[in-house]
Order: C-alpha cells, then sequence, then structure tokens
C-alpha cells in the first residue's frame, strides 16, 4: 500500500460547520494578473488560490491554476473564485474587501465582516503568501475559514509557520526533499481558535509523479517541489477540503492521509 493510502478520517462536523445554500451564477475572466470570477451581488464564498515561484495565474500546468479551473466549473453558486501571482497580494486583499461591501460603501461593517467566508490555497512562495494575506485579514478584523499551504517556501521578509487566530482551520502539505523544499510543521498562535488539521508529507523520491512545464533549474535541483505542484493526489485532497466547506456534507466527510 502506498504512503498516501492511508486515511484517517475528520470530524463530521468539520464539514458541516460551515456548509450554507448560496445563490448567482460564477464566470471566469481575466484581469489586473489574476483569474477572477464574476462578482454576484451578495457574495457567499470566497475563495483565492497563489500562484508559486514566478508562475503566472493563468499556467495550465500550475497545481493551484488548475484546481481553480476545476473549482471553477463546480462549486455552488454564489462563489467567487480567483488566482493570483504571489506577488500580488495586496491586490488579493483589495478584492475581499471588494467582494464583502455588499452595499458597496467603501466601508466595511461588522455584519459584513462576519459574513466572511474565505478560503485560501497556495504552492510555494503562494502558500507563504497564504499567511501573510490571513495575517492582514486579521489586522482588519476578517475571519478565515481555511487556509492550505503546499510545499510553502517564505521570501526572506515573511513568516510561514504561524497561523493567525482568525483562520478557523489550516493544513500543511510537504516534501522534504531537494534545493528547494516546503515548511514541514505550521502551527497555530491560539490553538484554542484555530485548528491545524495536519503536516503531510509526501515523498517524490518514493512515488515520483510526472510533470509538464517547469523550468531546467526546477527539473534539475527541486525536481520533489516541482512535482508537489501537479501531484493530482496531493491536489484532489486540497479540493476535497476546500469543498467540505463550501458543499453541504453527509454523516462522514472524505479522509485525508496520515501525517
Amino acid at each position: 500500500m502506498s504512503r498516501f493510502a492511508r486515511f484517517s478520517m475528520l470530524p463530521a462536523t468539520l464539514g458541516a460547520i460551515f456548509a450554507m445554500q448560496v445563490g448567482a451564477t460564477l464566470s471566469f475572466a481575466a484581469a489586473d494578473g489574476a483569474a477572477v470570477a464574476s462578482l454576484p451581488p451578495r457574495t457567499s464564498y470566497i475563495v483565492i488560490g497563489f500562484a508559486g515561484g514566478f508562475v503566472r495565474h493563468d499556467d495550465p500546468h500550475h497545481g493551484p491554476v488548475r484546481l481553480a479551473h476545476k473549482l471553477q466549473q463546480e462549486l455552488p453558486k454564489g462563489a467567487s473564485i480567483q488566482v493570483f501571482e504571489n506577488r500580488h497580494r495586496r491586490a488579493a486583499f483589495e478584492s475581499i474587501l471588494r467582494l464583502l461591501d455588499t452595499n458597496h460603501d467603501g466601508v466595511l461593517s461588522d455584519a459584513e465582516k462576519a459574513q466572511a467566508h474565505i478560503i485560501l490555497f497556495g504552492h510555494s512562495w503562494g502558500a507563504s503568501a497564504v499567511v501573510m494575506l490571513s495575517r492582514e485579514l486579521d489586522r482588519a478584523g476578517i475571519p478565515v475559514l481555511l487556509t492550505v499551504q503546499v510545499d510553502s517556501v517564505r521570501k526572506p521578509w515573511q513568516s510561514d509557520k504561524v497561523i493567525p487566530e482568525n483562520v478557523v482551520a489550516a493544513v500543511n502539505f510537504y516534501q522534504p526533499h531537494g534545493f528547494v523544499h516546503g515548511r514541514s510543521l505550521i502551527t497555530a498562535a491560539d490553538d484554542s481558535k484555530t485548528q491545524i488539521l495536519g503536516n503531510y508529507r509526501f515523498d517524490y523520491r518514493k512515488d515520483p509523479v510526472q510533470c509538464e512545464g517547469g523550468s531546467w533549474f526546477q527539473h534539475t535541483f527541486s525536481p520533489s517541489h516541482l512535482q508537489s505542484q501537479c501531484d493530482p493526489r496531493l491536489w484532489t485532497q486540497v479540493e476535497t477540503l476546500v469543498r467540505q466547506r463550501v458543499e453541504p456534507q453527509p454523516a462522514t466527510v472524505a479522509a485525508l492521509p496520515q501525517p
């Protein structure tokens, strides 16, 4: 049995906590360095992905981009999904503010902040951007349902380890090999407010996957990091986590691999 095949059941309540009925129509477009969904009158769920490294927001081989396109087709109506390059974190923050400002008065009320249903995911530098954006939302008093880091690599002035207390749940996927490899452990700033769902290890030296695209440097010096951006097994887990929070759940929810 593959190391990836071991499973543990998450409590059913994790999937049910955030389930709700939503309305409006989702569409995908490109604007200002991001793939942006159309804005319904009242957005119930905001899903944002960050591309890693110097990858463009519309690279069809990149895990966050592929996942966003898949979710865009299948998420409940009323969801807004966007993909940003990791250097455009400010644009992502401003997009969230616009989506939450349902009365369009330019000021977020406490009620509008309380309606936030935000999910963030990213790869490499994009995973670090997820944590940085969460902190910015925390300072603005805006809650985050879930953060997902995939082979998270921080920039010199960033810290991607401690998850701020406005995040309800967080999970970390990583691989340990190569010149570039992800953070192996994330922790909560406040365990009473944030649940760390796990730090899950993938080993591509034992179970390699084939990736399209990537630079000569990636294939030569960090092939495992490259594989983490295209591994369908890993990104299926990310997809499952997102779906658990935007769709009504049965009595049991999908499993994740053991950390």
